[in-house]
Protein backbone atom coordinates (compact mmCIF):
# COMPACT_ATOMS: atom_id res chain seq x y z
CA UNK A 1 0.00 0.00 0.00
CA UNK A 2 1.56 3.34 -1.04
CA UNK A 3 1.81 5.48 2.00
CA UNK A 4 0.71 8.95 0.33
CA UNK A 5 2.30 12.51 1.71
CA UNK A 6 -0.16 14.61 3.86
CA UNK A 7 1.31 17.18 1.66
CA UNK A 8 -0.06 15.97 -1.67
CA UNK A 9 -3.11 14.65 0.35
CA UNK A 10 -3.80 18.63 1.64
CA UNK A 11 -3.26 19.80 -2.13
CA UNK A 12 -5.27 17.03 -3.91
CA UNK A 13 -8.32 18.07 -1.85
CA UNK A 14 -8.28 21.78 -2.26
CA UNK A 15 -7.73 21.41 -5.87
CA UNK A 16 -10.53 18.81 -5.96
CA UNK A 17 -13.25 19.48 -3.50
CA UNK A 18 -13.89 22.63 -5.28
CA UNK A 19 -14.43 20.77 -8.80
CA UNK A 20 -16.54 18.09 -7.30
CA UNK A 21 -18.63 20.78 -5.18
CA UNK A 22 -19.41 22.60 -8.84
CA UNK A 23 -20.09 19.36 -10.53
CA UNK A 24 -22.92 18.08 -8.08
CA UNK A 25 -24.17 21.83 -7.92
CA UNK A 26 -24.39 21.37 -12.47
CA UNK A 27 -26.75 17.93 -11.60
CA UNK A 28 -28.61 19.74 -9.31
CA UNK A 29 -29.33 22.30 -12.36
CA UNK A 30 -30.07 19.94 -13.93
CA UNK A 31 -32.53 17.53 -12.01
CA UNK A 32 -34.53 20.57 -10.91
CA UNK A 33 -35.03 21.40 -14.42
CA UNK A 34 -35.98 18.48 -15.42
CA UNK A 35 -38.74 18.42 -11.88
CA UNK A 36 -39.47 21.75 -13.37
CA UNK A 37 -40.01 20.43 -17.19
CA UNK A 38 -37.19 22.41 -18.25
CA UNK A 39 -34.31 21.29 -20.25
CA UNK A 40 -31.89 23.32 -17.86
CA UNK A 41 -28.28 24.77 -18.03
CA UNK A 42 -25.28 22.63 -19.15
CA UNK A 43 -23.72 20.50 -17.01
CA UNK A 44 -21.24 22.15 -16.48
CA UNK A 45 -22.28 25.82 -16.08
CA UNK A 46 -21.34 26.20 -12.36
CA UNK A 47 -17.91 26.57 -13.89
CA UNK A 48 -18.75 28.92 -16.50
CA UNK A 49 -20.47 31.17 -14.05
CA UNK A 50 -17.24 31.19 -11.87
CA UNK A 51 -15.27 32.11 -14.92
CA UNK A 52 -17.29 34.90 -15.52
CA UNK A 53 -17.64 36.31 -11.77
CA UNK A 54 -13.57 36.11 -11.29
CA UNK A 55 -13.58 38.05 -15.00
CA UNK A 56 -15.97 41.03 -13.75
CA UNK A 57 -14.17 43.83 -12.24
CA UNK A 58 -13.57 44.26 -8.83
CA UNK A 59 -16.24 46.56 -6.62
CA UNK A 60 -16.70 46.40 -3.12
CA UNK A 61 -18.38 49.24 -0.43
CA UNK A 62 -15.13 48.45 2.22
CA UNK A 63 -12.07 46.42 2.43
CA UNK A 64 -13.52 44.79 6.03
CA UNK A 65 -15.72 43.41 3.29
CA UNK A 66 -13.42 41.85 1.03
CA UNK A 67 -11.57 40.34 4.24
CA UNK A 68 -14.42 38.43 5.84
CA UNK A 69 -15.19 37.08 2.49
CA UNK A 70 -11.77 35.41 1.95
CA UNK A 71 -11.56 34.04 5.88
CA UNK A 72 -15.32 32.60 5.06
CA UNK A 73 -13.09 30.97 2.03
CA UNK A 74 -10.07 30.05 4.28
CA UNK A 75 -12.13 28.31 7.12
CA UNK A 76 -13.92 26.40 4.81
CA UNK A 77 -10.65 25.03 2.85
CA UNK A 78 -9.25 24.63 6.56
CA UNK A 79 -12.71 22.24 7.14
CA UNK A 80 -11.86 19.97 3.94
CA UNK A 81 -8.39 20.31 5.23
CA UNK A 82 -9.19 18.23 8.61
CA UNK A 83 -11.53 16.24 7.04
CA UNK A 84 -9.87 14.59 4.50
CA UNK A 85 -6.60 14.08 6.68
CA UNK A 86 -9.37 12.59 9.22
CA UNK A 87 -8.42 15.00 12.09
CA UNK A 88 -10.42 15.68 15.33
CA UNK A 89 -14.10 16.00 14.17
CA UNK A 90 -14.92 18.93 16.72
CA UNK A 91 -12.02 20.83 15.35
CA UNK A 92 -14.20 20.33 11.75
CA UNK A 93 -16.87 21.56 13.15
CA UNK A 94 -15.37 24.69 15.26
CA UNK A 95 -13.42 25.55 11.63
CA UNK A 96 -16.96 24.89 9.94
CA UNK A 97 -18.62 27.21 12.71
CA UNK A 98 -15.87 30.06 11.75
CA UNK A 99 -16.26 30.17 8.32
CA UNK A 100 -20.61 30.74 8.50
CA UNK A 101 -19.56 33.34 11.10
CA UNK A 102 -17.14 35.05 8.86
CA UNK A 103 -19.78 34.85 6.32
CA UNK A 104 -22.71 36.56 8.67
CA UNK A 105 -19.89 39.56 10.09
CA UNK A 106 -19.05 39.98 5.95
CA UNK A 107 -23.20 40.78 5.36
CA UNK A 108 -23.83 42.76 8.83
CA UNK A 109 -20.09 45.18 8.01
CA UNK A 110 -22.18 47.72 4.91
CA UNK A 111 -25.20 49.34 5.36
CA UNK A 112 -27.78 47.36 3.21
CA UNK A 113 -30.95 46.41 5.43
CA UNK A 114 -31.34 43.42 3.20
CA UNK A 115 -27.74 42.24 3.81
CA UNK A 116 -28.64 42.72 7.89
CA UNK A 117 -31.53 40.50 7.39
CA UNK A 118 -30.09 38.11 5.58
CA UNK A 119 -26.71 38.03 8.65
CA UNK A 120 -29.64 37.64 10.81
CA UNK A 121 -31.44 34.93 9.49
CA UNK A 122 -28.25 33.30 9.14
CA UNK A 123 -27.80 33.32 12.76
CA UNK A 124 -30.57 31.85 13.23
CA UNK A 125 -29.82 28.95 10.84
CA UNK A 126 -26.66 28.41 12.77
CA UNK A 127 -29.30 28.21 15.96
CA UNK A 128 -31.32 25.66 14.02
CA UNK A 129 -28.82 23.06 12.72
CA UNK A 130 -25.65 23.58 15.14
CA UNK A 131 -27.02 21.21 17.67
CA UNK A 132 -28.08 18.33 15.82
CA UNK A 133 -24.02 19.07 14.10
CA UNK A 134 -22.62 18.54 17.52
CA UNK A 135 -25.12 15.79 18.44
CA UNK A 136 -23.61 13.60 15.26
CA UNK A 137 -19.74 14.32 16.25
CA UNK A 138 -21.20 13.11 19.68
CA UNK A 139 -23.02 9.72 18.25
CA UNK A 140 -19.63 9.09 16.35
CA UNK A 141 -17.48 9.81 19.55
CA UNK A 142 -20.23 6.89 21.25
CA UNK A 143 -20.09 4.70 18.49
CA UNK A 144 -16.25 4.48 17.84
CA UNK A 145 -14.73 5.56 21.60
CA UNK A 146 -12.98 8.92 19.65
CA UNK A 147 -13.42 12.04 17.78
CA UNK A 148 -10.67 11.57 14.83
CA UNK A 149 -11.94 11.10 11.57
CA UNK A 150 -9.78 8.37 10.62
CA UNK A 151 -11.60 6.05 12.89
CA UNK A 152 -14.51 5.86 11.33
CA UNK A 153 -12.80 4.16 8.34
CA UNK A 154 -11.14 1.58 11.27
CA UNK A 155 -15.18 0.35 12.18
CA UNK A 156 -15.35 -2.60 10.32
CA UNK A 157 -19.45 -1.78 10.05
CA UNK A 158 -20.99 1.17 8.26
CA UNK A 159 -22.07 3.91 10.53
CA UNK A 160 -25.23 4.40 8.94
CA UNK A 161 -26.43 0.75 10.78
CA UNK A 162 -26.32 2.25 14.36
CA UNK A 163 -26.80 6.32 13.79
CA UNK A 164 -29.68 5.88 11.02
CA UNK A 165 -31.71 8.34 12.90
CA UNK A 166 -28.76 10.78 12.99
CA UNK A 167 -27.89 10.55 9.22
CA UNK A 168 -31.40 11.59 8.51
CA UNK A 169 -31.45 14.58 11.07
CA UNK A 170 -27.94 15.51 9.46
CA UNK A 171 -29.32 15.12 5.98
CA UNK A 172 -31.93 18.11 7.01
CA UNK A 173 -29.64 19.93 8.78
CA UNK A 174 -27.08 19.71 5.39
CA UNK A 175 -30.24 21.50 3.79
CA UNK A 176 -30.14 24.45 5.46
CA UNK A 177 -26.23 24.56 5.26
CA UNK A 178 -27.02 24.21 1.05
CA UNK A 179 -29.78 26.82 1.58
CA UNK A 180 -32.31 24.28 0.09
CA UNK A 181 -36.30 24.95 0.48
CA UNK A 182 -37.87 25.31 2.81
CA UNK A 183 -34.91 26.57 4.94
CA UNK A 184 -33.55 28.99 2.30
CA UNK A 185 -34.17 32.29 4.65
CA UNK A 186 -30.60 33.81 4.60
CA UNK A 187 -30.14 33.43 1.08
CA UNK A 188 -31.14 31.33 -1.97
CA UNK A 189 -29.58 30.10 -5.02
CA UNK A 190 -32.68 30.01 -7.00
CA UNK A 191 -34.44 33.36 -6.33
CA UNK A 192 -36.96 31.76 -3.77
CA UNK A 193 -37.49 34.52 -0.97
CA UNK A 194 -37.86 38.08 -1.34
CA UNK A 195 -34.49 39.05 -0.22
CA UNK A 196 -33.23 37.50 -3.79
CA UNK A 197 -29.71 37.09 -2.54
CA UNK A 198 -30.28 38.10 1.23
CA UNK A 199 -26.43 38.22 3.05
CA UNK A 200 -24.51 37.99 -0.29
CA UNK A 201 -26.56 41.12 -2.15
CA UNK A 202 -23.72 43.80 -1.53
CA UNK A 203 -21.01 41.44 -2.66
CA UNK A 204 -20.19 41.07 -6.57
CA UNK A 205 -17.50 40.11 -9.22
CA UNK A 206 -14.71 38.27 -8.13
CA UNK A 207 -16.10 38.77 -4.66
CA UNK A 208 -18.82 37.18 -4.99
CA UNK A 209 -16.96 33.97 -7.34
CA UNK A 210 -15.13 33.60 -3.72
CA UNK A 211 -18.35 33.31 -1.77
CA UNK A 212 -19.29 30.60 -4.59
CA UNK A 213 -15.91 28.58 -4.60
CA UNK A 214 -16.62 28.33 -0.92
CA UNK A 215 -20.15 27.07 -1.42
CA UNK A 216 -18.36 24.60 -3.76
CA UNK A 217 -16.50 23.58 -0.85
CA UNK A 218 -18.98 23.21 1.15
CA UNK A 219 -21.33 20.93 -0.94
CA UNK A 220 -18.11 18.90 -1.37
CA UNK A 221 -17.99 18.48 2.49
CA UNK A 222 -21.79 17.57 3.32
CA UNK A 223 -21.36 15.25 0.66
CA UNK A 224 -18.51 13.86 2.37
CA UNK A 225 -19.66 13.86 5.05
CA UNK A 226 -23.11 11.56 4.20
CA UNK A 227 -20.51 9.51 2.02
CA UNK A 228 -18.56 8.89 5.16
CA UNK A 229 -21.73 6.64 6.79
CA UNK A 230 -20.52 4.25 4.88
CA UNK A 231 -17.00 3.47 4.84
CA UNK A 232 -16.90 -0.36 3.98
CA UNK A 233 -17.32 0.58 0.21
CA UNK A 234 -16.80 3.03 -1.82
CA UNK A 235 -19.69 2.81 -3.81
CA UNK A 236 -22.20 2.20 -1.23
CA UNK A 237 -20.94 5.16 0.26
CA UNK A 238 -21.13 7.33 -2.77
CA UNK A 239 -24.68 5.90 -3.44
CA UNK A 240 -25.61 6.67 -0.61
CA UNK A 241 -24.14 10.21 -0.24
CA UNK A 242 -25.96 10.94 -3.68
CA UNK A 243 -29.11 9.25 -2.58
CA UNK A 244 -28.91 11.80 0.42
CA UNK A 245 -28.63 14.91 -2.00
CA UNK A 246 -31.02 13.73 -4.94
CA UNK A 247 -33.22 13.88 -1.29
CA UNK A 248 -32.33 17.59 -1.15
CA UNK A 249 -32.69 18.58 -4.19
CA UNK A 250 -36.42 16.73 -4.59
CA UNK A 251 -37.37 18.79 -1.37
CA UNK A 252 -36.05 22.15 -2.65
CA UNK A 253 -38.02 21.61 -5.91
CA UNK A 254 -41.38 20.58 -3.68
CA UNK A 255 -41.50 22.82 -0.83
CA UNK A 256 -41.77 26.65 -0.61
CA UNK A 257 -39.46 28.97 1.89
CA UNK A 258 -41.23 29.06 5.06
CA UNK A 259 -40.58 31.34 8.24
CA UNK A 260 -37.39 31.24 10.44
CA UNK A 261 -39.24 30.91 13.30
CA UNK A 262 -40.64 27.70 12.00
CA UNK A 263 -37.63 26.79 10.75
CA UNK A 264 -35.81 26.92 14.56
CA UNK A 265 -38.95 25.40 16.31
CA UNK A 266 -38.96 22.22 13.37
CA UNK A 267 -35.18 21.47 13.80
CA UNK A 268 -35.32 21.50 17.38
CA UNK A 269 -38.67 18.75 17.48
CA UNK A 270 -38.02 16.17 14.86
CA UNK A 271 -34.39 16.57 13.77
CA UNK A 272 -33.04 16.78 17.07
CA UNK A 273 -35.72 14.07 18.69
CA UNK A 274 -34.62 12.32 15.80
CA UNK A 275 -30.38 12.38 16.92
CA UNK A 276 -31.55 12.09 20.32
CA UNK A 277 -33.29 9.01 20.09
CA UNK A 278 -29.83 7.55 18.28
CA UNK A 279 -27.62 8.46 21.41
CA UNK A 280 -29.79 6.88 23.84
CA UNK A 281 -30.51 4.13 22.00
CA UNK A 282 -26.13 3.21 21.02
CA UNK A 283 -25.32 4.26 24.65
CA UNK A 284 -24.05 1.53 26.56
Amino acid sequence: MVDVPQWLIIILALVYAPIIGLFLMGIERKLSARFQGRIGPPLFQPYYDLMKLFSKEALVLNRVQILYAYLHLAFMMVTVVLLVLGQDLLLVLFAHAFSTICLILGGMCVRSPYSRIGSHRKIMQMVAYEPIMILMVIGIYINQGSFMGRDVFLLGKPMLLTLPLIFVAFVVAGMIKLDKSPFDVATSHHAHQELVKGITIEYSGPFLGIIELTFAYEVFVIFGVMACFWTTNLWAGLGLALAGYGTMILVDNLTARLTTNWMVRYMWSIPLVLALSNLIWIYK
